[in-house]
Order: structure tokens, then sequence, then C-alpha cells
């Protein structure tokens, strides 16, 4: 069975599920090479207006198998810099592509998420925890750089810096209302919730202009790079009037007076 399953219960509407539940859906090469095949699907699927992401069974994702990656520096032998740069850079290439995806990505966090698990959640665009939800970057307290597939640009960015470096240079756990109380989550929820809560919330986004959420977030992502004001309002400028042009706006309008839900007809 596949480490990584993809389904779409709900036209519009993505699933990602990390599926090694007795692991903790900790991260192996196997893993490694489903994850990409199904971002291969996503990217391809036009359809998708929102993708959630989660972990199967206890977990959202433990990091990597730690029981795998000596598997694989033994095997790897005199060239294991250059093959551990290979594997590293394949891994971090999944946080990219995952935080690139046009449609916006809910993370929906149930159990612990560590390590390159946490950087997943990080590159998601909205985080869901449940109460059990628990996060870590331990990578300091065991010899390695804390700055790993995205954490050390995505992180800061989301809680600030100085509770960036805290958690980095520390390593201490922290468990889902302090995730919601620095910002990392938008909201806690119970675990029984967990799923129900992020699909209304995948359908709130779906019911929107699918183009005009894509810009939505392509201007936002963009924006976290742009050096002055100027700049990005030029950015908006041309995104408000590509989006103007789409007849969305008019659909909208006829759907309020008519009322009833709008028909889109932009992607």
């Amino acid at each position: 069975m596949s480490t990584v399953l993809f389904d779409t219960p709900e036209d519009g509407i993505g699933v990602v599920t990390l599926n090694r539940p007795d692991r903790l859906n900790a991260i192996t090469p196997e893993w490694i090479d489903d994850m990409h095949r199904t971002l291969d699907a996503v990217e391809a699927d036009d359809a998708l207006r929102v993708v959630v992401l989660t972990g199967a069974g206890r977990g959202f994702c433990a990091g990597y198998d730690l029981k795998a990656s000596a598997e694989v520096l033994d095997s790897a032998r005199g060239n294991a810099v250059a093959q551990g740069m290979r594997g590293q850079e394949r891994l971090a290439a999944i946080v990219t592509r995952l935080h690139r995806l046009a449609p916006p990505v809910i993370a929906a966090v149930n159990g612990p998420a560590a390590g390159g698990g946490l950087a997943l959640v990080l590159a998601a665009d909205l985080r869901l925890a449940a109460a059990s939800a628990n996060f870590h970057v331990a990578n300091a307290r065991i010899g390695l750089s804390a700055g790993e597939c995205g954490i050390s640009w995505l992180f800061p960015r989301l809680v600030g810096l100085a509770r960036c470096y805290e958690l980095m240079l520390t390593g201490r756990p922290f468990d889902a209302a302090e995730a919601e109380r620095i910002g990392l989550v938008s909201r806690v929820v119970a675990d029984e919730a967990l799923m129900a809560d992020a699909l209304a919330l995948a359908r709130a986004i779906a019911a929107n202009s699918p183009f005009g959420v894509r810009m939505t977030k392509q201007v936002v992502t963009h924006g976290l790079t742009i050096a002055d004001l100027e700049t990005a309002i030029q950015m908006e400028n041309r995104t408000q009037v590509l989006c103007a042009m789409t007849g969305d706006v008019d659909e909208a309008m006829r759907a309020f007076r008519e009322k009833r839900p709008a028909r889109f007809q932009a992607s």
C-alpha cells in the first residue's frame, strides 16, 4: 500500500493522507517518492479548488524515520555526503512544491508534527490542529541544524523571529494551545472534529471564485518577498484587473440579486 494516499471526497476538494500510521507517518525514501507522485497527481487535477493534508492514525508526521535514515547512510558507504545531499534536496523539494500549489492547502494536524513533518505544516496556507496535536523542532538537540525543508524561512514569518529562535534553538516541544496562541495554527478543535472542520473550511474556500482564490494566494505568497509597498500594490492592481475581466464579478452580482449560489466559470 502507498505511504501517501490521495482522494477527492467532494467536487473540487482533494485530501492527501500520509499513510504510515504504525510509525506516526514518519518519512522514508519510499514516502518521499510517494509524496512526489501524489503532488504530480494534485498538480495535474485542474478541478481541484482546495487540498487538505493530514495523517493517518494518531500522528501527522513525526519527521524522518531514524531507522530508515540509518539504513540509507549505511548503504551509501563512502558516498554518504553526496547521496545524503541528493536525498535532502529531494525531501525539501516536497515542501517547495506543496507551498507553490495553485489551490490553497489546509493542514489538518492530528498528533505529532516534528522535523520534516512540521515543515509540511508550515508549507500549508491554513492550519487547523486537533487538541492532541503537538509540534517539535528537535534537530539542534541531536547535532543537526533545526533549519531544514524551508523551516528557517517559513517559521519566523508565521510566528515571529523571537518565538522562532526560542523554539528552534531549545528544541522544546509545544502543544496545540501554544501553537494557536503564537499564530502557527488558526484554530484548535476537538480531535474527533478535525477532519469535519477542515472539510468545512475547504468547502467555504471552494465556494468562491476559483480564479479569485488562486490570485489571492499568488499575490499573498509573492508579497512575502516583495521589497516595498509600491511594488506590492502594482502586483495587486494587475491581479485585481485580471480578476475583474473574467466575468466572475458579474456572475456574483447576478447571484446576489437572484438569491442563489454563484456559478463561477474562470479557473
